[in-house]
C-alpha cells in the first residue's frame, strides 16, 4: 500500500512549551486513520503539520520532516498554495463562507485558477452530489450557506474541500459539534470519500475512531505512544498507557 504521509522525528514547540516529541508515522494511501488521545496532547498541533496551518501561529518552531508524496513539506521551498490544495481540512465546527451555497464552492476553483468549466452548475452540482446534498439543495444554489443546518453546513465544508481536487483530507473532530444522527451520516460518507481520498481524522470519541478508521493512533504528552491497525490498538494494544487510555483508566 502506497503511503501517503509520513513524519520523521518530527517535533514542535510553542514558545518553550514542546507539544510534540519525535513523532514518526506513516498514513497509508486511500485509508482512514485517526488519532486519538486525551485534551492537549498534540492531536490537533500534528494534523496542523500536514498542511503548515501552525505556520500562522507566533512562536512556532518545529524540526524533523514531513513527507507528503515523497515531498519534504517543510523546506522554505515548498510551495504552501500548491501544499493546501493538495491537503484539504475540514474543522471542528462547520465555518461555511458567508455567500451563497454555490459561491463557496466555486470560490476554491477561482482562487486556483482552475480551468472556468469548473465554476458552472455542473461543476457545483459534482461537488454536492459527492455530499450527498445535491437534491436537497440542487434548487437553493443562491441562498446563503449560513441558513443550512449544522450537519448541511459541515457537508457543504466538506465538499468546498473537495471542488479544488485534494489527494488528502484532514478532519479536527467534524462530528463534535452534530447530533448522533448527522454524525452517523457524516460517518457514512467518511466511508464512501476514502475510496478517492486519504483521510485523517482527529476525534475524542474512541467509539467513533473504533468504527471508522482503518489505522489508528495513540497520541500521549505530545508523544505518538503507538500506532497500527483499528483492530489491533483497540483489542491488543502494545503499550500499556494505550490500553489504559481505551479501557477509561485515564483520559
Amino acid at each position: 500500500m502506497l503511503t501517503a504521509i509520513e513524519t520523521r522525528h518530527l517535533t514542535l514547540y510553542y514558545g518553550t512549551f514542546q507539544a510534540l516529541k519525535e513523532v514518526t508515522m506513516q498514513v497509508a494511501s486511500q485509508t482512514i486513520t485517526a488519532i486519538i488521545g486525551p485534551s492537549g496532547c498534540g492531536k490537533s498541533t500534528l494534523l496542523r503539520c500536514f498542511n503548515r496551518m501552525n505556520d500562522v501561529i507566533e512562536g512556532v518552531r518545529i524540526t524533523g520532516r514531513v513527507v507528503i508524496h515523497g515531498e519534504d513539506i517543510l523546506q522554505p521551498q515548498a510551495d504552501l498554495v500548491r501544499l493546501r490544495k493538495q491537503v484539504g481540512m475540514v474543522f471542528q465546527r462547520p465555518n461555511p463562507f458567508p455567500l451563497s451555497i454555490a459561491e463557496n464552492l466555486t470560490f476554491g476553483p477561482r482562487v486556483h485558477q482552475m480551468r472556468a468549466a469548473r465554476q458552472d452548475r455542473a461543476w457545483v452540482a459534482d461537488c454536492l452530489q459527492a455530499v450527498e446534498l445535491w437534491d436537497a439543495l440542487k434548487d437553493r444554489l443562491h441562498n446563503s450557506a449560513l441558513h443550512l443546518s449544522l450537519e448541511q453546513q459541515q457537508r457543504l465544508c466538506i465538499a468546498r474541500a473537495l471542488s479544488v481536487e485534494p489527494e488528502i483530507l484532514l478532519m479536527d473532530e467534524p462530528c463534535s459539534a452534530l447530533d448522533p444522527v448527522s454524525t452517523a451520516k457524516i460517518e457514512e460518507l467518511m466511508y464512501r470519500l476514502k475510496e478517492r481520498y486519504t483521510i485523517v481524522i482527529v476525534t475524542h470519541n474512541m467509539q467513533q475512531a473504533a468504527r471508522v478508521s482503518d489505522e489508528a493512533g495513540f497520541m500521549l504528552l505530545g508523544e505518538l505512544v503507538e500506532c497500527g491497525p483499528t483492530t489491533q490498538l483497540f483489542t491488543t494494544p502494545h503499550d500499556q498507557r494505550t490500553e489504559d487510555y481505551i479501557t477509561g483508566r485515564f483520559g
